[in-house]
């Protein structure tokens, strides 16, 4: 006698999730100060956040000074904390908002 066939093995589904969905964008915030300088908030943010170009962070400088917060970049939250920490580290004020 021969044995039954083996059952066929079982189907799994791959989900491939993004990292967006993995860990949802954060946006890093800057607010206005009256106590640090142009120049001094422009360099901050060069160190602070390597993505930035000198123009990026010129024009989010100028946001905060003209608006009172300016965004500065939209990441996962992890990364949103280590740019706000540095940016206070600068002595600049800087937020993180969700979604």
């Amino acid at each position: 006698m021969t044995s039954p066939p083996a059952p066929p093995p079982p189907v799994t589904e791959r989900v491939t999730r993004t990292l967006e969905e993995i860990q949802p964008p954060a946006t890093v915030v800057l607010h206005n100060d009256d106590v640090n300088d142009m120049n001094h908030v422009v360099h901050a943010l060069l160190e602070s956040v390597p993505e930035l170009s000198v123009e990026d962070a010129a024009q989010i400088m100028l946001n905060a000074h003209e608006h009172g917060r300016a965004d500065v970049i939209s990441c996962p939250f992890e990364r949103a904390e280590l740019y706000r920490d540095r940016l206070e580290s600068h002595g600049l004020t800087a937020t993180i908002r969700r979604g």
